[in-house]
């Protein structure tokens, strides 16, 4: 049995509650798997890339409604949207692992950690937005994370960079945000999302480290400069540009340096 292949398979259920369990027994069994790195698993003719329930309704990022978690349902509208983000990250770090040849075995095994551990959080998630009374596709949201997944499949360093180390980071800065406005409402519903929250800021910047971690690998490997190469693609790919306030702290923790920290800034 191939762990890529069976990546490949898992990316394509749509069922969001199978896929976590497919995520989840792949992980568990992926050491007892066979790992072809030179040979990428060809999509079947009635795969769907990414596999994905018929809702939530996808409409462009600008058109999503404002979420203010001050009522029941605002509240249930910010949680969906954190739970959307953590089912594409599932999506993400799967391609990850299918769609890319010749790279080390780590490289694959930190890609299915992190699917496994996006897993838990879209769980996590997910059991709340269900004790709110509401199910994963009941608000609109967009595809933004998703759109950048397939800009960037002609090339694995351009992943690396502008999903995991861009848009994913981007999280390590709203998150804090997102709690404090969480506790302001002080519900007991409210506090349990911050303790999510927590759980997840705490793995995403392991994430974000990942990214970080094969980016920089991938730079050397072809003789480039980080610093200079990233500001380069993220106008090739049309990324968006990140804008302050930036959770310095968190970044750090990711590997992110001083003079990272600086081209951001400016």
């Amino acid at each position: 049995m191939q762990l890529r292949p069976h990546a490949l398979i898992a990316l394509c259920i749509s069922n969001p509650q199978e896929k976590v369990q497919a995520v989840q027994a792949l992980w568990q069994q992926h050491r007892t798997l066979t790992l072809s790195v030179h040979t990428q698993p060809e999509p079947l003719a009635t795969d769907t890339l990414p596999g994905r329930p018929e809702r939530p309704r996808l409409i462009p990022a600008k058109q999503v409604p404002f979420r203010k978690p001050f009522t029941p349902e605002g509240l249930a509208a910010l949680v969906h949207a954190v739970c959307h983000i953590e089912f594409n990250a599932i999506n993400l770090a799967l391609d990850a692992v299918w769609r890319f040849n010749d790279m080390p075995e780590a490289y694959y095994d930190d890609w299915l950690r992190v699917a496994f551990e996006e897993s838990q959080h879209f769980d996590l998630l997910h059991t709340h937005l269900q004790s709110l009374g509401y199910q994963y596709g009941d608000f609109d949201a967009h595809d933004g994370l998703w759109q950048m997944c397939e800009k960037t499949a002609d090339d694995v360093l351009a992943r690396m960079a502008l999903v995991p180390r861009t848009l994913e980071a981007r999280g390590l800065d709203a998150t804090p945000l997102i709690q404090d406005k969480l506790r302001k409402v002080a519900s007991p519903a409210a506090i349990r999302a911050v303790e999510i929250l927590d759980v997840i800021l705490r793995d995403e910047v392991g994430h974000v480290a990942i990214g970080n971690h094969w980016y920089r690998w991938l730079c050397e490997q072809r003789g480039l400069d980080a610093v200079t190469l990233y500001g380069e693609l993220v106008q090739r790919y049309d990324a968006p540009k990140l804008r302050p306030p930036f959770n310095t702290a968190a970044r750090k923790k990711a590997g992110f340096t001083d003079l990272e920290l600086a081209y951001l800034l400016a």
